[in-house]
């Protein structure tokens, strides 16, 4: 008997959560300065494998046939159809097959595991096999950079141009007459720009798997509220957030290969363990972070607005809580007494 056959299995609830999730993730890598950080600025090239290949497993389990089929078609026509055949794009999609077929993979291990777990799984096999598919094709690792850096260039020359053109108008010249540090600001910004690129170089890989983890995210929780059969078990709130203790070990290599002095190449593998794991810990903190506030609606309405405001002092009491969280494990601790705010 099938799961649609049977009792109906739970589904989430609530559109607003994923539908902003997913204008924030259509429209933000192609906005500066996330353009310049996230490699993939065209989302929906890895959101549509995703999606597809997580409908054809839940048909494959007693699903809709018509929601495969759907998303299929959709998939197919983003990554074979839509769009110019650039090199960088060929990469995109080429990533956005490789990271739904691998966390396809990972739906073999069973309805229980959770869907962190196996989105980490998915991305490291992906990185490694993306990996080895470029070193076997023409051109090689070397290739895959120019194009890379290509990408970046124009993308930073895009942006150069059109804070230029915003600069140029009357209404900045006459805001600069009034104000000193105006000139002072543009030029900053601008060369806040240019520095960028460099950046998001020795930063690609972290910020590639960041993106993929966010986009698998979003993925899992649209299937669940499209189809009937579970895959696995609901994306946890982030006030439950948490993963296997073992992932610090990621961190603190990274310190290592930065505090050691080694080559180059070993010091951005450090740097992106840094960022890669540094996220996750951030997140982890802002979890411990909301189940000690308990805010209600309007109040978290408002924390969100800190946390955009103060995003990078917040940030770094996020991580040492995140990371103190592994050792001392706060939420399994008596709860202070206090008043939920709402």
């Amino acid at each position: 008997m099938t799961q649609e056959e049977g009792a109906a299995p739970p589904r989430e609830q609530g559109w607003w959560g994923p539908l902003l999730a997913t204008l924030a993730l259509l429209i933000f890598p192609a906005t500066p300065p996330f353009a310049l950080l996230l490699p993939v600025d065209q989302t929906i090239l890895l959101l549509a494998p995703a999606l597809a290949l997580m409908a054809i497993a839940g048909w494959r389990s007693g699903g809709r046939f018509t929601l495969a089929a759907t998303w299929t078609a959709f998939a197919v026509y983003v990554v074979w159809v839509s769009g110019e055949p650039t090199p960088f794009a060929l990469l995109s999609r080429g990533w956005g097959v490789i990271l739904a077929a691998c966390f396809a993979g990972t739906l073999l291990l069973g309805g229980e595991v959770r869907f962190l777990p196996r989105a980490l799984l998915a991305i490291l096999a992906a990185l490694l096999l993306g990996t080895l598919t470029v070193a076997v094709t023409e051109g090689g690792f070397g290739a895959a950079v120019g194009v890379l850096s290509e990408e970046f260039t124009r993308r930073a020359a895009e942006i150069q141009r059109a804070w230029q053109e915003f600069t140029a108008q009357p209404q900045w010249q006459e805001l600069a007459r009034d104000n000193a540090g105006a000139d002072a600001l543009a030029a900053q910004v601008e060369a806040q720009f240019t520095a960028l690129p460099t950046a998001a170089k020795v930063l690609m890989p972290a910020m590639l798997a960041l993106e993929s983890l966010a986009v698998l995210a979003l993925a899992w929780a649209l299937y669940h509220r499209f189809g009937r059969v579970r895959l696995g078990p609901p994306l946890a709130a982030l006030r439950d957030l948490r993963f296997h203790d073992g992932l610090v070990w990621g961190l603190i290599a990274g310190l290592l290969v930065l505090v050691v002095p080694m080559p180059n190449a070993f010091a951005a593998f450090g740097i992106n363990c840094l960022v890669f794991f540094g996220a996750l810990y951030v997140m982890r903190g802002l979890g411990v972070f909301v189940w000690f506030l308990r805010p209600g609606k309007w109040m978290a309405v408002l924390w969100s607005i800190v946390l955009v405001m103060f995003w990078s002092v917040i940030a770094a009491v996020a991580l040492v809580i995140g990371v103190g969280d592994t050792w001392l494990d706060w939420r399994n601790r008596p709860r202070p007494q206090s008043q939920r705010s709402e």
